[in-house]
């Protein structure tokens, strides 16, 4: 009994270690996690996996925890945790996809369905937090719900119940209110001040410099790699062909740090994309095998008979 228990305690007290001492050691205990899956060591990876979700990890570490956390359920058998762990992923976020390359076909259909069975009542649970941070005057906080409304209400897993009441309806209420949100958020235009002519400033000390953010201009580095890229899908009818061009930066992390959109396709489809982007991760770009910052561009086309 103790020649099995040893090496289980062993890597345990290893997952405790790395977990607490900086991110990048959780993101390395996360890589040995998924090592041990690989290698069909199931109970090993979810002991290490359980210890990395009780040392409170980042919300993008935590989706990853929790997506190899369920895997290993599914492989041990235990369907039951394994179908409780999917319905707390979507009910925590709604909008977030696991990477499908990554999930065997039986368990893509799991979380499908998990979605279509939850989300209606999730998107009005939000549309009514929205709205009340919207009668309370909080515009900033009323903004991002409606957006993480129309967002959802996007989602091709319930495309037919969308179009349908009660969510064909919150749709064109949240569209609307946050129309409103965006107006009362949109500050007045500056005054035009004369230019006057005064001292130059005193010399002021160097600023530090800042972390160089590469492109692909920079033939020595290696761009990112996607790992998540969810292009949200236009909510409503595309009347005519339209394209637009997102820049983000993306940090060493392989976290989008910056989003901004340079060629904007149409303003309410501008916010979603903007607000989809934060949740997307990447491989970090690479400069002599250090991760690096980088910005990437990315070209969105919406088709005239796209839904």
């Amino acid at each position: 009994m103790m020649r099995h228990t040893q090496p289980v305690i062993a890597m345990l007290a290893l997952a405790m270690i790395l977990a607490a001492s900086s991110p990048s050691a959780a993101q390395e205990s996360l890589a040995n996690a998924r090592q041990l899956y690989a290698s069909a060591d199931y109970r090993s990876a979810l002991t290490m996996l359980n210890t990395l979700l009780s040392a409170s990890p980042s919300p993008q570490e935590r989706l990853s925890i929790e997506l190899y956390r369920t895997l290993c359920l599914v492989a041990i058998g235990n369907n039951d945790e394994a179908n409780k762990s999917i319905e707390a992923m979507v009910s925590r976020d709604p909008l977030y996809r696991p990477n499908m390359d990554e999930v065997p076909p039986r368990l893509r259909t799991v979380f499908s369905d998990a979605r279509k069975r939850l989300l209606p009542a999730l998107i009005q649970e939000r549309y009514v937090i929205a709205k009340g941070a919207f009668d309370r005057g909080d515009m900033k906080i009323a903004s991002d719900g409606f957006t993480q409304v129309l967002l959802a209400l996007a989602d091709p897993d319930i495309a037919v119940p969308a179009k349908q009441p009660p969510l064909a309806d919150l749709r064109v209420l949240a569209s609307g209110f946050n129309d409103l949100t965006v107006r009362a958020l949109t500050p007045p235009p500056v005054p035009v001040v004369p230019m006057t002519v005064q001292a130059p400033p005193p010399q002021m000390a160097t600023a530090p410099r800042q972390p160089v953010i590469y492109s692909q201009d920079d033939k020595n580095v290696m761009p990112p790699v996607m790992v998540r890229q969810d292009i949200p899908q236009y909510p409503g009818r595309v009347t005519f062909d339209r394209a637009g061009v997102l820049e983000v930066v993306i940090d060493i992390n392989g976290a989008v740090e910056s989003a901004t959109m340079l060629e904007g396709v149409e303003a309410l489809y501008n916010r979603l994309l903007l607000n989809a982007a934060k949740s997307w991760m990447y491989q970090p770009a690479r400069l002599d095998g250090a991760p690096v910052k980088y910005r990437k561009r990315i070209q969105v086309t919406l088709s005239r008979n796209q839904e």
